[in-house]
């Protein structure tokens, strides 16, 4: 067996295709911007929690929405047709609204 054909893959390894990751950029209301690059195939709650904890918030105390809809913990990039570069706008939780007076 020549050295060159020894740096070759096994055949059911399959290179990685192209455009299987995705940059996707975190922007929160106040216009902070965090940059992500993640598989298509990868739940978006991995993106929320890799963001939450970067920003130091609780995950469950924010909102992920792509193109004005909630993200849900099941979605993917793949899923919602997202393309290279989209934006994932973040919002705060606003818990409660009633007054006390």
């Amino acid at each position: 067996m020549s050295q060159e054909a020894s740096t070759q893959p096994p055949a059911d390894v399959k290179p990685d295709p192209a455009g299987e990751t995705i940059n996707v950029k975190v922007v929160s209301s106040g216009g902070d911007e965090v940059f992500f690059k993640i598989k298509r195939t990868t739940k978006l709650s991995k993106l929320q929690g890799a963001y939450a904890n970067k920003v130091g918030k609780d995950v469950g105390s924010i909102r992920f929405l792509y193109d004005g809809t909630r993200i849900n913990d099941d979605d993917t990039p793949q899923s919602l047709d997202m393309e290279d570069n989209d934006t994932i706008d973040v919002m705060v939780e606003q818990v409660g609204g009633s007054r006390r007076l």
